[in-house]
């Protein structure tokens, strides 16, 4: 790790598009349709490819992904969510990939240690967002039944997202700022779709979202199992 790389940040950044990989991943061969199954398993290898990269700034991405125990990762409770059905799934990615996009779009301005990363991540997150959103419109302007499943999952979700844009250490972002951008940027595409932003708090004291800190949900640890199970089950192991 180098000086000049926050490890903190390089950690939180990389669980997150570690976590978010291989609850995507989960789709494969249970997608609504085959162009799905192929769309959000080309978003699970995107943000793959984004893990790969930030935990190598962290240490070993190989023992970090697969050695640590469920205190020690610090992504968003938001992201560890369970998949629920395919409205739940959309409500998850138009939050996480609007924040992310924002947030790559600043790092990659600045001369900090993640623009390069930020300059090539933001392409693919613009098409992750945009996905999202096309789908929410669908959904929410669709059938009555459709509509009411958009709408429980966005409500469902709505109190994890006041963790992202908590200070990180070492990820040098104005968190108020980007927040209220992420607030006016879903906030539109929900209205567009026939939805209202949900009612609630995104912070404060009945919001979830202790993930940074190393608390998670009772799912994620049913999760991570699933996930370290290979590497675990054949230490030292080499294809």
């Amino acid at each position: 790790m180098t000086a000049t790389v926050p490890a903190t940040a390089a950690l939180a950044l990389g669980d997150d598009a570690l976590v978010l990989s291989h609850r995507l991943g989960e789709w494969a061969g249970h997608a609504p349709v085959l162009e799905e199954e192929v769309a959000l398993a080309n978003i699970a290898l995107d943000l793959l490819g984004q893990a790969r990269v930030l935990l190598s700034l962290a240490g070993d991405e190989d023992e970090l992904a697969y050695l640590r125990e469920e205190r020690a990762f610090r992504n968003l409770q938001l992201v560890e969510q369970p998949n629920g059905d395919f409205a739940h799934t959309i409500a998850r990615q138009l939050y996480f990939s609007t924040y992310q996009h924002l947030l790559h779009a600043e790092l990659a301005t600045g001369d900090g240690p993640f623009a390069p990363l930020a300059a090539k991540a933001v392409k693919e997150v613009a098409y992750h967002r945009d996905h999202a959103a096309q789908w929410t419109l669908r959904l929410g302007d669709g059938t009555d039944a459709s509509h009411a499943r958009m709408r429980r999952a966005c409500e469902a979700l709505w109190r994890f997202t006041g963790e992202m844009f908590q200070p990180v250490e070492g990820l040098d972002v104005d968190g108020e700022r980007l927040g209220a951008a992420w607030l006016e940027a879903v906030g539109d595409v929900l209205r567009r779709a026939g939805l209202t932003v949900p009612e609630g708090p995104r912070s404060g004291a009945w919001s979830a979202g202790a993930g940074r800190q190393g608390v998670h949900t009772e799912s994620f640890g049913r999760m991570l199992a699933e996930m370290q199970h290979l590497h675990r089950s054949h230490p030292g192991a080499s294809w």
